[in-house]
Order: structure tokens, then sequence, then C-alpha cells
């Protein structure tokens, strides 16, 4: 059915969820051409043969795509190749989030004024310059966002002054490490802060046609997400939250897409819950990140990536499914921060009923940082079964039996 088409793959490296949609392409006969922000002075130094591009020059980088077309479909993954894909397939007539969506889904602030313009419920929020300090106007409690980052990275609750003076302080450090200083990006001068949301989070896995959310799975963040730092944990999926805050979560999400005007392609969401309704956390244009697709199967053991795939080449997927097992993923916390070294108790973690697989994604020599600094985590726990507690607890067990040895900087 896709023998002979093309497809534009963008992408901020090559790693595992690239190599996934890689793989897919394959499977179904379909030629990949990868775009990735990397020197185009180097001579394909990872053996990919990727198209160099800039994601900080997305509509620079447009002659380099076209010359390397013609493609029959675009996606992304990611948070930052998002505008040249969307670019990218605004140009040649293909089927793609909207290139004023996807920038304001990237964007912590539009994404809240779109939102707000939607009518959609919306914490007090406000954005200010790095060097402002606003702590004596803004809401207690409430939560420091840099503008720049993506995830949790950056992100600090404060209860006080003293404690919003600390974390702007935190955040004004780490916005100036290389790395982030090297961005040249607007954003990186200001943070967002907004008042804490109470309750219990949520993650939303879908797949948009023509303006139109489809939900591939809600998972439940089971552990409570109250600060001061916002570092992920466990998925589970099936929710095991009644039908009526599910149908909720979902009317709030498609509110949310059609705010930001998401038209075609996949979507990641982010929600709280409490007792005052859904409220709205992020919508992205892209999939959920890295590893944790793994736990998402569908009919006939079909992967996340190869279902987005189909739809970005024109299938009609509104009737594909989850498969019925429970599945959920650990992104292991960062045990403290220092050198990692090695870890130990794999094969007692894997003993465990439920664990399908343990990936140890640190290597050893490399620097871990705790949260919030944090861009990595050491590794991935994934269980499987029939029900979603059995699932969080073989999780929750297997993390139990690992010993990471890491040593501190000052050792």
């Amino acid at each position: 059915m896709f023998e002979g088409k093309h497809l534009l793959l963008v992408a901020t490296k090559a790693g595992y969820q690239t190599r996934m949609f890689a793989e897919a392409a394959g499977a179904l006969g379909v030629r990949c051409t990868l775009a990735t922000d990397r020197c185009n002075r180097l001579d394909d130094p990872w053996g990919d043969r990727a198209v160099a591009v800039r994601f900080q020059d997305p509509i620079g980088s447009l002659p380099t795509l076209r010359a390397a077309g013609p493609f029959d479909a675009v996606t992304a993954v990611g948070d930052r190749p998002t505008l040249l894909a969307a670019l990218c397939a605004d140009h040649a007539g293909l089927q793609f989030h909207p290139p004023h969506a996807v920038e304001a889904a990237r964007s912590k602030y539009l994404s809240k004024e779109r939102f707000r313009a939607a009518d959609l419920p919306l914490p007090w929020y406000g954005r200010y310059r790095l060097e402002e300090d606003p702590s004596a106007v803004v809401p207690y409690p409430c939560v420091l966002k840099p503008l720049v980052l993506s995830g949790s990275r950056g992100v600090i609750r404060a209860d006080s002054p003293p404690e919003f003076r600390a974390a702007l302080d935190r955040i004004r450090r780490l916005l100036s490490e290389g790395e982030i200083r090297r961005m040249k990006n607007e954003q990186n001068k200001f943070v967002q802060v907004e008042r804490f949301i109470p309750g219990m989070e949520f993650a939303i896995e879908g797949l948009v046609t023509g303006g139109e959310v489809k939900v591939l799975a809600i998972f439940d963040k089971p552990d409570p997400l109250d600060g001061p730092y916002f570092e992920e944990t466990i998925y589970v999926t099936p929710s095991r939250q009644p039908k009526t805050v599910q149908d909720d979560i979902v009317r709030t999400v498609q509110r949310a897409a059609e705010a930001l005007g998401l038209r075609h392609g996949p979507l990641h969401a982010e929600v709280r819950v409490n007792p005052e309704g859904v409220w709205i956390l992020e919508v992205a244009g892209r999939p959920i990140g890295g590893y944790c697709g793994r736990t998402l199967r569908f009919d006939g053991g079909m992967t996340l990536e190869e279902l987005i795939l189909r739809h970005a080449l024109g299938e009609d997927v509104s009737s594909v499914e989850r498969e019925p097992a429970s599945a959920g993923v650990m992104m292991i916390p960062v045990p403290k921060a220092g050198i990692f070294r090695a870890v130990s108790g794999l094969d007692e973690a894997r003993a465990f009923p439920g664990i399908e697989d343990i990936i140890i994604s640190a290597k050893p020599g490399q620097q871990l940082k705790s949260y919030p600094e944090a861009n990595s985590y050491p590794g991935f726990l994934f269980a499987r079964g029939d029900d979603p507690l059995l699932v969080e607890t073989a999780l929750r067990n297997a993390h139990r039996a690992l010993r990471f040895e890491i040593m501190t900087e000052l050792a």
C-alpha cells in the first residue's frame, strides 16, 4: 500500500524513538529521510544519511528540505522539530498541524493565551523577564517555569516570597549554562509563573484528524506531583478513573486542540483533575517522548510509531484500538546527582511478575543531575498485565530492587 512512498522525519537526534520510526517506515516499504539539527560540515557522523537543518532557522532550512524531496508525508519527533515539519508540510501541501498551531503549542505563554481566548479553565499566570522579581505580587503557592525548557526541567514550586526568590535564582543559574545559553532563543530571557493547581495528573496520547482528536490512551500518574520539583515517574494505562472523569478529560483535550488549531498528526497532552474540573497543563503536536511510547501497542501488535506513520500517509486509522492489556512505564528517578558507575539488582527486578523489560540508558561515567536541573533519566522499567494496579505494583517492586552506584562529584 505504501511501497515507494517517501517520508520526511524531522527529529532532534538519532535516538531510540527516531530508530523506531525508521524501522516502522522500512516495514511499511516507505523510504525515510531524517532531518535533524546537526553540523552540516560533518560527513554523516552517525551513518544515518540525515539532512542537516537548523531548528532555530526553520525558514532558512526549507530549501534544504525541498532539495531532499519530494515527500509524501511529514512527521516530527520532539517539540523543537515540529515547527520545521509544519512549515515543510505547509509548503508541500501535505497533511500536518499548521505552523501557527505548533508554534503556539511549543510556547507555554502562547498556549495559555489561546486557552484563555477559548474560555478553558486556567490558573492565574504571568510572564516575567528573568531580571524581574515579582515575588511580592504573585499568588501562592505558585510554579515557576522557564519558557525555553520543556518537560519538567527547571520547573519549581514556591510557597512564599523567599522560596520564590530562591527558585528564581536557581532558574537563572540553569539558564546561564552553556547548552541553554547557546540556544539564542528570546524565550530564555523569561520565566512563566502560574498558580499551583492541586490534583491528580494525567497524560493523554492521541491522533488528530481534521481537527478531531482520537484518544489512544489516558495514562494515570499515580505518584503525587506536588513539588517542589516535578520529576515524572510512573505512567499506567488504562486509567482507573471513572468514565465520567475520563470523558471530561477527553472533552477538555479536544477543546484545547481546537484552541491551538492542531489539525492532523500526533498529540500529547498533560492535564490535572481536581473537584473544580480538568485543567490543561500542555498540549503538544508530537508523540510521547523517548522510550515511553513502548507501552502502547495496538491491533495486531502495531507500535505507536507505525500507527503515526500510517496516519501521516493517509490511512484511515479511526478503528484502530489499543490492546486490552494494562501497561506501564517508570522513568527511573535520579537517586542523586553525581557520576553514574553501575547498577545492580537487575536480575531480581526482572523476576517480578509483569515486568517486561528494563532499559538502563545511563552510561558508566555519565554525569547525572537531579531535578529540576536534570534533562534525562538513568533508565526505564516496563510492565504489562491484566490490571493497572498489578502493573503499577510490578514497577514499584522492580524499582526497589535496583541499586545505583553513583559517585558524588566531591568524592
